[in-house]
């Protein structure tokens, strides 16, 4: 066994792929001009470096590259596009959907806006984490500015009706904006096809950088109006100032350009071994599935389990695996799973959950060792409540 943990947590965040690094390192020391150095042989390496990724990640969507805005990440990305639109279309209207399993980047936003005066509508989603498409049908209103609903769920892994959604917001002048940042490079993503307006990516879900991000900003049919949520400069054509982080961005594509094109086989390989460890782990009493069986990302398992506390199967698993009990961005609160109990969950079925992120690098030895230890951590828990 290795020295350090399993780990089998990449929904949380990803390993930079070697291939990502060695596009990104003649960026910090050989071609480390400012992209917006137009002047020079150095600012203009820089540009070209960073034209080239927008290229890459407007063909992963089908997009032009001038729709491509580069931010910090994906909850930059969320709140540029949710503040961005309520600020830009204030007067047309003060109202905004989006989903209770959302990720806190587009519910804070949300919350936020409230205070201004704008009202939220939060749709419960039905037991298997989707969306009720009728439920979003009635919750239109004439004022309705913006939908905002995820593409992949980084809890439980839920993929979202993205091209219905699409559908029923552009037959109501409905804006739609998507969080796809667990999305990118692992399922078809078709702005066109999909009548996405706006859509949320990020590099560290998929083997590339932290602290590198973009949105999708749609320029025709409909164009989309943007407050900026950052001045100072007028970089990305004004919505988002800053001097460009040209090695990440480099990273950024780099990641995005692999991942397409090992998005087929790799999805077929992650299946399988999530298959191999829900196999084992279901032989277990009292162990139940978060979130739709099927629809959802090829690597990613979530589980509740019964009759453990969940703070001490964390405990248990830690040594030999890492894994986490929900998003890592809200790991720190005390509060159960804001999505688990969205799916009807008891608070114990919350705090008792499980979320395993298959990875690029994991192997079969790895899950089954994994799949193993889980179930004994369980069996050990169990023996030892009903000891007490």
């Amino acid at each position: 066994m290795s020295s350090r943990p399993i780990y089998l947590d990449s929904h949380a965040t990803t390993p930079v792929d070697e291939r990502v690094l060695a596009a990104m390192l003649p960026f910090f020391t050989e071609h480390f001009g400012n992209p917006s150095s137009i002047n020079h042989l150095y600012g203009w390496e820089a540009e070209a470096a960073v034209k080239q990724t927008r290229e890459i990640l407007a063909t992963a969507i089908n997009a032009t590259p001038e729709e491509i805005v580069f931010t910090s990440g994906a909850t930059e990305a969320n709140n540029l596009a949710i503040k961005g639109v309520a600020e830009a279309y204030f007067q047309k209207g003060q109202h905004i959907i989006t989903v209770a399993t959302e990720h806190s980047a587009v519910l804070d936003p949300c919350k936020y806006l409230k205070t201004l005066g704008f009202e939220i509508t939060i749709l419960p989603v039905q037991k298997d984490g989707l969306i009720d498409l009728t439920e979003l049908e009635k919750a239109f209103r004439p004022e309705t500015i913006l939908v905002s609903v995820m593409a992949a769920n980084n809890e439980i892994g839920v993929l979202q009706p993205l091209a219905e959604i699409g559908a029923m917001c552009r037959e109501r002048n409905v804006l739609f904006h998507t969080d796809a940042a667990q999305a990118i490079g692992k399922i078809p993503l078709h702005v066109q096809a999909m009548k996405i307006d706006l859509m949320s990516l990020t590099a560290h879900k998929l083997y590339g950088p932290k602290g590198i991000g973009a949105l999708y900003v749609r320029r025709r049919n409909p164009r989309v109006q943007l407050a900026p949520q950052q001045h100072g400069g007028g970089h990305e054509r004004g919505m988002r100032s800053g001097t460009l982080y040209t090695p990440q961005i480099v990273g950024f594509g780099k990641a995005v350009e692999i991942a397409l094109e090992e998005q087929a086989t790799e999805n077929q390989r992650l299946t399988q071994l999530r298959q191999r460890l829900w196999e084992k782990l279901s032989q277990l009493e009292g162990i139940h599935l978060n979130g739709h069986p099927t629809q959802r990302l090829s690597g990613h398992l979530s589980i509740s389990v019964e009759r453990v506390d969940g703070s001490a199967l964390l405990l248990g698993l830690q040594p030999v695996m890492a894994v986490s009990s929900g998003s890592a961005c809200s790991s720190a609160t005390t509060a159960p799973s804001h999505v688990l109990m969205a799916l009807g969950h008891s608070e114990q079925q919350a705090y008792a959950s499980i979320r395993f992120g298959i990875g690029r690098f994991n192997t079969l030895e790895e899950i089954e060792e994994g799949a193993e230890h889980t179930i004994s951590t369980i069996q050990s828990l169990r023996k030892q409540a009903f000891r007490v």
